[in-house]
């Protein structure tokens, strides 16, 4: 017996390759789902950015950074309660969406600052605010560090930048073994899995939403650029950067937040010279998406200096 299971193993194997095997899908057919107006695309810096760029040209600039596997769509309708009266910016960052893979292979968060620098000189723009979300926050505040002179104002979403279990300072990555298959295949499971700790509230997560964040997975080049992030991310120790920052910091949280809790937000009060927190009641962790509403008016109140 054990002969005949040995023999139909790489049989088996073969079978398992062919049913869990998930392609690209054609990126023409993502842009043209995914792409309408108002989206462009710019060559710059090594990349074809994905982007979406409305409101007055002469409003206050305002850049919005998306998380890990997300893209820019995750800010429509913060956008859009946000135009009338400011110039809002958001792009899919390099290796995730319809931007897809950096051709320099570099996914460190000093590339991304380089693209976001070399974006504002394109778009003419010297100074912005910067509102990132989870790993986007950390890129928000690693760049409000290094080019203070850039940034008007920072808001932080449950961002990401202090350890936390099984991830130490200045520690070489391990990248799970299991997420090695990720550039071959996406088990619905396994992301629906993983999405649905994001909301305080899982309904919101539609089909519709489901499907837009698989398809941005399949990009092209997306999936395996986001296993090159992961192995070349490399946690400083962040309370010596965080004091550079001066300028007034909003830290805005989903208190049901299960992927970056709260409680986090005790360490960013501590190293922030002039940092305060928001909290939104039963939302988790892209409260962008659950209560935009809420989030358009938190953050007016604070670009508006109150």
């Amino acid at each position: 017996m054990i002969i005949y299971i040995l023999a139909a193993l790489p049989l088996l194997l073969i079978f398992a390759v062919w049913w869990l095997y998930t392609p690209d899908k054609p990126r023409a057919a993502l842009e043209a789902r995914y792409a309408d107006t108002p989206s462009q695309f710019l060559e710059l810096d090594g990349v074809r950015l994905h982007l979406r760029d409305t409101g007055p040209r002469s409003a206050p600039a305002v850049l919005l950074l998306h998380g890990f596997g997300s893209s820019l769509h995750t800010w429509e309708e913060v956008a859009q309660g946000l135009e009338a009266d400011f110039r809002v910016i958001r792009f899919d960052l390099p290796g995730f969406g319809l931007t897809g893979a950096d051709r320099t292979g570099d996914y460190s968060d000093a590339r991304s600052h380089a693209v976001i620098l070399t974006l504002m000189q394109r778009l003419g723009l010297e100074r912005v605010a910067l509102v990132g979300s989870s790993m986007g926050g950390r890129i928000a505040w690693s760049f409000a560090a290094a080019h203070p002179e850039h940034v008007t104002r920072l808001v932080l979403m449950a961002p990401d930048g202090f350890a936390s279990p099984g991830i130490g300072y200045e520690q070489p990555p391990k990248v799970p073994l299991i997420m090695r298959v990720l550039p071959y295949t996406l088990p619905e499971g396994m992301l629906r899995g993983s999405l649905t700790p994001a909301y305080g509230d899982p309904g919101v997560m539609t089909e519709a939403l489901f499907e837009r964040y698989r398809d941005m997975m399949l990009a092209p080049g997306v999936r395996q650029a986001i296993l090159d992030r992961m192995a070349q991310h490399v946690l400083l120790r962040p309370e010596p950067l965080l004091a550079r920052i001066t300028l007034p910091v909003l830290l805005l949280w989903g208190d049901t937040d299960r992927m970056v809790p709260v409680t986090n937000a005790q360490d960013y009060l501590r190293a922030l010279p002039d940092a305060r927190l928001v909290t939104l009641p039963g939302k988790g962790h892209v409260p962008m998406e659950e209560s935009p509403t809420d989030v358009v008016r938190i953050l007016r109140e604070f670009l508006a200096g109150r």
